[in-house]
């Protein structure tokens, strides 16, 4: 007789412990039902421009399709360099300090696995990405979450920074502009924050995934461009969402050498090298895409104000984003948590949203609404919220509104 396979004494306790996505499960739900109109999905409704959709297709068919070094295609470095210089003012070394990776998400993983040790402390503002607390609890790191406010406009701010800081802090990840808030920090709110680093040894991670999609009369400004940061942070960005290039899986990290070489370390044994046919599309993207991406931000542009008008107009409070493309309205003046409102939501009128607390706990109370559909999808989408707030407000004590779908 074999021996049985008890598979929870095997597997890692710290896997186990992490929560599954809470953006997931609203959207498998979704998957069950016909006729759903999502807002839920973080990925831009646009074609990858047709010139780097070429440039792929001639490094296939030119048979370029070998392995590149570990690092990326020199190519490909040097004109991310000469790009972040160009838009943001950093001023990078190709040579040995860039490195390509397989998306944003790969370069913030290996950031923090090259960095942490367990007990280190990482401090994250919230609401966030999902995926920075998983990876830095597999580091065997103590999560620091800092609640970020309203009414502060989702900003972090330097004396939440100070106040969390212990002489165990390793890590700061700086999520601006911000998924889910579309919250920025401008340069003067910056210049507090650094300023507070600038005292210490801790490391900023700065996901600027969303560098190119911010609104208003000022534009991005990276906190790595400030004095003395530069040598204290790791810079996260990648072509998925400026580019529309999410299926492509392509990103990079830019930072001190000492931390590149480590991430590139871990990068070499785990992934090999990035998707070469995605590194010569990027090239194309980098050299003859500013007039693309600025057209995708003015659309964007106009899709946000029509949504954050929407929601404040349907009494559902909601602050005006200046980065990405989410508006995050407030919905407890319904009575009901995230989670109870976006399930009654789909149930009751097909609607995919996502429960603001699967970014933080500080999000309760919050949904994040995606822009980055056509205006019909989105116009549609908002008058079966209006209806659904209509049916709240004439019978707010309702039971289950679920159907078959």
């Amino acid at each position: 007789m074999s021996h049985p396979i008890c598979y929870e004494s095997l597997l890692s306790q710290a896997v186990q412990e992490i929560k599954p996505s809470g953006i997931r499960r609203f959207f498998d739900i979704a998957a069950q039902m016909k006729g759903v109109i999502s807002l839920g999905v973080g990925e831009p409704d646009f074609k990858t421009p047709w010139s780097v959709r070429q440039a792929g297709i001639r490094s296939l068919e030119a048979s370029k399709t070998w392995y590149t070094a570990n690092a990326g295609l020199q190519e490909l470095k040097d004109e991310i360099c000469r790009y972040v210089k160009r838009r943001f003012s950093l001023e990078y070394s190709p040579l040995d300090e860039t490195l390509i990776t397989v998306g944003g998400s790969e370069a913030i993983d290996m950031c923090i696995r090259a960095l942490i040790n367990p007990g280190d402390e990482v401090l994250i503002p919230e609401p966030c990405f999902v995926a920075y607390s998983p990876i830095a609890s597999l580091c065997g790191a103590k999560v620091v979450p800092i609640p970020t406010r309203a009414e502060d406009e989702f900003r972090l701010t330097p004396q939440q920074l100070r106040d969390a800081i212990t002489p165990k802090t390793k890590l700061l990840i700086f999520p601006f502009p911000n998924n889910p808030t579309g919250a920025v920090m401008r340069r003067e709110h910056l210049e507090e924050i650094a300023a507070v680093l600038r005292e210490t040894s801790i490391i900023t991670l700065s996901d600027e995934i969303y560098a190119e999609l911010t609104y208003g009369e000022s534009t991005h400004v990276s906190i790595a461009s400030l004095p003395g940061m530069a040598e204290r942070t790791v810079v996260v960005n990648g072509f998925s969402k400026a580019y529309a290039m999410t299926g492509w899986r392509l990103g990079y990290a830019l930072g001190p050498a000492p931390i590149l070489r480590q991430m590139t370390k871990i990068h070499q044994f785990a992934i090999m090298c990035a998707p070469t046919t995605s590194q010569y599309a990027a090239v194309e993207a980098l050299r003859g895409c500013d007039g693309e991406i600025e057209r995708m931000r003015c659309t964007y542009d106009m899709r946000r104000r029509l949504v954050v008008d929407s929601f404040n107009k349907l009494g559902l409070t909601c602050f005006e984003p200046q980065g990405a493309f989410y508006v995050f309205p407030c919905i407890r003046s319904t009575g009901l948590s995230s989670e109870e409102f976006c399930e009654r939501l789909l149930y009751s009128q097909k609607v995919a949203v996502v429960p603001g607390d699967a970014f933080g706990e500080c999000g309760e109370g919050f949904i994040r609404v995606s822009y980055s559909y056509s205006i019909e999808h989105i116009t549609q989408a908002l008058r079966k919220i209006g209806i659904f707030l209509q049916e709240l407000n004439e019978n707010p004590a309702q039971g289950d509104t679920r159907h078959e779908g």
